[in-house]
């Protein structure tokens, strides 16, 4: 594993990632707002990652908050939009702080990870155009490299 911080092409970049109990969410630093939900989903030793139509990007299942949802419903919720996957069991793996480019604002991004023992049928929608089983360490074209850390770090 790559020591952080790890950076994007776009410059955004993961600058720490913390092991906590998911009750401790409720103390993050009230100036780095909490945006997102993120989940690192095993299966076989691979790790799911979606390709996104709009970025033109692999990257792990997961996204922002709606109002009113706690960060595991989103990541369930987002899971099942982005790759039609629903974990066996979904744990919270830890916390995120990330630098977003262009304008270098911080924000938290909570991390979940689980297994599945027998992955569902992918189908692509307005936001995902595929998914993949990526054996961490193997090289894949297009991946964030936020997102590969972050796998690798739950591995």
């Amino acid at each position: 594993m790559d020591e952080l911080p790890v950076e994007n092409n776009d410059g955004s970049a993961l600058l720490a990632f913390d092991r906590l109990p998911e009750h401790e969410l409720a103390h993050l630093d009230p100036s780095i707002p909490l945006t997102a939900s993120l989940v690192v989903l095993w299966h076989a030793g691979a790790c799911l990652m979606v390709f996104n139509r709009w970025r033109q990007l692999w990257e792990l299942p997961g996204g922002m908050l709606d109002p009113g949802e706690t960060p595991c419903d989103a990541a369930v919720r987002e899971l099942e939009e982005e790759s039609g996957q629903r974990a066996d069991q979904l744990d919270f793996a830890g916390v995120a702080r990330i630098r977003v480019a262009p304008d270098h604002r911080l924000e938290f991004l909570a991390i979940y990870q689980g297994r599945i023992a027998a992955p569902l049928p992918f189908t692509p929608n307005g936001e995902m155009s595929h998914c993949t089983w990526w054996n961490p360490g193997a090289n894949l074209a297009d991946l964030t490299p936020i997102d590969a850390a972050l796998a690798k770090l739950c591995q």
